[in-house]
């Protein structure tokens, strides 16, 4: 059944309805001790359609659905996700310089969507970010990028390394932004293809993203916080590499 809630269908029938008649779903959460037929289906169809599949306990199902949600939920996608090699050659048509956005971690919607809002507004190609541990885009993701995720590219990648790995081989320049850094915002490159990563508040970007990043870079600073709101250091490199690529004084 389709939820109250619109962001939501529930229970085995109504997902499989959805997947065959190329509803878009961002993930499937099943019930964390199903076993036999129904979950090795979901598990197959999953895959075949890159859905994010997480299993939870029962308890978390209840809370987001009623009873009859047979140990599983799934989450109606909101927008349609960009293909990353589309955007790739485009760029080389066009003969452009692309920055791309990789968000690494980041679960919170709100911070989500302030980032997708500054990207659109100073000009960045696309939004990636991963099947797991990523902030689900939703209506509230959407209403604090006042709309900048219907506009901008958002591409869905599933494994961290392999991107970075894609991208590097690609010609692009990968740096990431973390506190613990001689290099600075300044540091970065613009005039090459470059992917900026941008990791969760407090554990920051992770293991993957140091060990293929060309530079890690931080954002100068005075006062005693010790560090500034993720969405708001990236407007701040978002408008330093617009301001760089444009000209702009």
């Amino acid at each position: 059944m389709i939820s109250q809630n619109t962001d939501i269908i529930y229970g085995k029938n109504p997902i499989l309805e959805a997947i065959e008649n190329g509803i878009l779903l961002d993930k499937i959460l099943i019930q964390n001790d199903m076993r036999g037929e129904t979950e090795k289906e979901i598990r197959h169809l999953a895959k075949k359609n890159g859905i994010n599949l997480t299993y939870v306990p029962k308890e978390k199902l209840s809370k987001i659905a009623p009873s009859a949600h047979q140990g599983l939920v799934a989450y109606i996608s909101k927008i349609v996700y960009a293909n990353l090699q589309n955007i790739l050659e485009q760029a080389k048509t066009e003969e452009k310089i692309p920055t791309l956005v990789i968000l690494d971690g980041i679960t919170d919607v709100r911070n989500m969507g302030a980032i997708a809002r500054s990207a659109e507004i100073f000009n960045i190609d696309a939004l990636i970010v991963l099947e797991k541990n990523s902030a689900q885009i939703n209506e509230e993701a959407i209403k604090a990028s006042a709309g900048a995720l219907l506009s901008i590219p958002v591409c869905r990648e599933k494994s961290l390394a392999v991107l970075l790995e894609t991208l590097i081989n690609e010609g692009f320049q990968v740096w990431a932004a973390d506190l613990n850094t001689e290099k600075k915002l300044g540091d970065i490159p613009t005039n090459e293809p470059i992917a900026i990563v941008l990791g969760a508040e407090g554990s920051g970007i992770s293991k993957v993203t140091k060990d293929y990043a060309d530079g890690i870079f931080s954002i100068d600073q005075g006062g005693k916080i010790q560090s500034l709101n993720v969405s708001v250091a990236a407007g701040i490199i978002f408008h330093h590499i617009f301001a760089l690529k444009y000209n702009i004084k």
